[in-house]
């Protein structure tokens, strides 16, 4: 599922990607930008991300999402996996330390795949660009 996700999907949004390039999200979103997906960032303050337009929710964002990335902290996760429920998503990426298991039964329950506590530019790496 991972490989797939990371070779066949095509929008990314990024729950939590800010301005801040010492951020994971920031880091993760521009690697997975450079490879090629779209980068939604989803975010109550920013306005624009890597040069891309910010929604300060996923209700807002237009068009399918393909994945879903947390960059919330683990408290968060839930809210932002129902969030991805009610917008359609394909699937939630929950990265390395943001465990709902909860949440990820939720998730799996709607239809939506799950990766949780994996990096998405490590999981790349190792699939040698999925």
């Amino acid at each position: 599922m991972i490989k797939r996700l990371l070779g066949e999907s095509e929008t990314w949004a990024f729950v939590g990607l800010g301005e801040d390039p010492e951020r994971t999200a920031y880091q993760q979103a521009r690697l997975l930008q450079a490879r090629g997906k779209k980068i939604i960032p989803v975010h109550p303050s920013a306005t624009s991300v890597l040069g891309e337009r910010v929604y300060a929710s996923l209700a807002e964002v237009p068009g399918k999402i393909d994945v879903v990335g947390v960059y919330r902290r683990t408290e968060f996760a839930g809210q932002v996996v129902d969030e991805a429920i009610a917008a359609d998503a394909g699937a939630v990426w929950l990265p390395l330390g943001v465990i709902d298991e909860t949440a990820a039964r939720r998730a799996l329950d709607a239809g939506l795949d799950v990766v949780m506590d994996r990096c998405p530019g490590v999981e790349w790496a190792l699939r040698r660009g999925a």
